[in-house]
């Protein structure tokens, strides 16, 4: 998603919300970070950069803000951090890409194909339930750990 400061304004004053600087900030960090998967301390240091007054706790409330809009996505990769990334164009229901994720290295990477579909239309055809999103973690060892991997058997 690309940042369109001016879009993210009216969004903003739309849903009732102030327009700062801050709240700019936080999103154009996380747009330029993208298929990152960062952490709100990160996010807190890009943004820290530029704007050195900007506490922790804005950078916080500012994600929860905009995961309310839909803008930013929560991510959970079973590392013991929430990681948070750019949402889809416009805040727009849509399945987001899936990861992979190496045991070896913690490499994740982004997988973009979405196999599910078929799947969730028959769950919608037998049992009535609409599936409006969902989140697949597959765990193995990406290419360089696999390859390691093979070499030491």
């Amino acid at each position: 998603m690309s940042v369109n400061r001016e879009q993210f304004k009216q969004l903003l004053k739309d849903n009732g919300l102030k327009v700062t600087n801050q709240r700019v900030l936080v999103l154009e960090a996380l747009a330029s970070h993208p298929g990152k998967h960062l952490t709100a301390e990160e996010i807190y240091e890009l943004v820290k950069a530029g704007c050195p007054e900007i506490g922790l706790a804005t950078v916080y409330r500012t994600i929860q803000m905009l995961l309310e809009l839909h803008l930013v996505d929560r991510i959970n990769l079973d590392d013991g951090y929430v990681r948070y990334e750019i949402g889809s164009e416009g805040g727009t229901a849509k399945h987001h890409h899936h990861h992979l994720i190496c045991l070896t290295c913690g490499r994740v990477l982004a997988f973009e194909d979405d196999l599910l579909e078929e799947l969730e239309k028959k769950i919608a055809d037998k049992e009535g339930f609409l599936v409006v999103d969902h989140e697949v973690k597959l765990y193995g060892h990406c290419k360089e750990c696999g390859g390691k991997l093979i070499e030491e058997k």
